[in-house]
């Protein structure tokens, strides 16, 4: 009679606690569909892209990331050159003929001062393409070649060209181009060539220096472009040809009777000197100027690098600096963050931050929190909360967009369902799951009510 009376007892625990809901209740979504303003949806293409289409702006990185540390600067070159000095000359005798050496320098090779055009083809789309790289109303931009061996574009940034060929440079603004997503529909050009040049001086009318650029440079068209020779009627004057070290010269008699001197092919860095003295000394001390001023200009130049190197990594350190101090009030939430926060059968529940300048998707979330847990959760019942403020102003109305995972071909929707600030994301439970919860809370209660009835 005492064994029936306590079996019974416990049999009425039993139902009183599953009977009455107190041991486990659990989130869902499924259960209010359609109350409190809670309008359930499954996804499907249509719907996402119906989504997608709400007003919304990522976060914008502070300046600070976007700046480029050697923009705006430059070398400050060197001072102005003294202009050269030119000696009185004396009545020559009979010279020695001594021609430089035949030479083929190979493909012309940008070098720094060197003017590049940038030309783009005229048209609507590409210039609203290139904006900020070409100006709308000229469609041919000069870029000079700086001491770095760069030229700085706008949107591009620096571009190595120094030493290329010009093919060479066009694969380098290619790449770029290419790289920021930007029509390369473009042509390249040299408009001024100032990297390599041959130096005249003496007796000639216009002493000066002479680019050499894509085509072979003569030395009847270097004397040419000089104004031709200054001599009077009695002189007899020599070409002095200054290169890599050695002194060459042509007697002008012999120059005009043969027309194979006349031809003679320079190369940069070379330097001429008509002289009418019989001796070296004048052609001499034209030779060791041309070298002081290379030297000199060689070394403002590693000075005007250095300068720059350091006022580049001063800004680079205030970047950085600037940078660092974002970071850490992102970090210690002094920066206005936007998140989506995860619940339910996920593996790392939490606050997933939505990225700055670009859009995180469900998957990006989802799968950042390792996933839904494969024993507890229901892939079929996966949601995506959002509040909807075209509604009741005093009661936010709530769309639960439902993910049914267990067809894996829909993740792919979740790879497109773009997140707003504030969404929550939540993976119910599986049912069996929820019944083994109950269990496990109810199992002590039983216990104890056993435990009563047995004494």
């Amino acid at each position: 009679m005492i064994s029936r009376l306590r079996r019974a007892i416990l049999a009425l625990g039993l139902s009183g606690l599953v009977g009455c809901g107190s041991a486990y209740v659990s989130s869902d979504i499924s259960g209010v569909a359609g109350e409190d303003g809670v309008q359930v949806v499954t996804l499907s293409p249509a719907i996402v892209a119906q989504a997608n289409r709400s007003a919304y702006q990522p976060q914008s990185l502070p300046e600070a990331f976007s700046r480029i540390a050697g923009a705006g600067g430059g070398p400050r070159g060197a001072a102005r050159l003294p202009d050269p000095v030119f000696d009185p000359q004396a009545r020559p005798g009979t010279l020695e003929l001594r021609v430089p050496p035949a030479t083929d320098p190979g493909p012309y090779r940008i070098g720094v001062g060197d003017v590049l055009i940038l030309a783009t083809p005229r048209g609507e789309s590409s210039v609203e393409e290139l904006a900020g790289l070409v100006a709308a109303q000229n469609q041919r931009q000069g870029y000079t070649v700086q001491d770095n061996g760069d030229i700085a574009i706008p949107d591009l940034g620096r571009v190595m060209v120094a030493d290329m060929t010009l093919p060479q440079a066009e694969d380098a603004v290619f790449e770029r181009l290419i790289e920021a997503r930007i029509d390369p529909s473009f042509s390249l050009e040299v408009a001024e060539f100032n990297s390599q040049r041959v130096s005249v001086g003496g007796a000639v009318r216009n002493p000066g220096v002479f680019p050499v650029g894509m085509t072979p440079v003569y030395l009847d068209q270097v004397l040419a472009s000089s104004g031709g020779l200054d001599l009077s009627g009695d002189d007899f004057a020599v070409i002095r040809i200054y290169r890599d070290g050695q002194i060459y010269q042509i007697p002008t008699s012999e120059l005009y009777s043969d027309q194979g001197l006349q031809r003679v092919r320079l190369i940069d860095g070379d330097s001429l000197f008509v002289d009418t003295a019989y001796d070296f000394e004048q052609a001499q001390a034209y030779f060791e100027e041309v070298i002081a001023r290379a030297d000199y200009t060689r070394s403002a130049r590693a000075d005007a690098i250095q300068e720059l190197q350091t006022e580049v990594s001063i800004r680079r350190a205030a970047l950085e600096e600037s940078r660092q101090n974002f970071r850490d009030r992102v970090e210690y939430g002094a920066e206005g963050g936007e998140y989506v926060y995860l619940a339910g059968e996920v593996d790392q529940p939490g606050r997933f931050p939505l990225p700055f300048e670009t859009r995180a998707t469900l998957a990006d979330a989802l799968f950042d929190a390792g996933g839904w847990s494969e024993s507890t959760g229901n892939p079929a019942h996966i949601y995506l909360l959002r509040a909807d403020g075209d509604r009741s102003a005093d009661r936010g109305a709530v769309t639960a967009y439902r993910l049914d995972a267990s067809n894996a071909a829909n993740l792919v929707l979740a790879t497109r369902m773009e997140l707003r600030p504030g969404d929550v994301i939540f993976v119910a439970e599986q049912p069996i799951t929820r019944w083994n919860r109950v269990i496990d809370q109810i199992t002590p209660s039983i216990f104890n009510i056993g435990a009563a009835a047995v004494r």
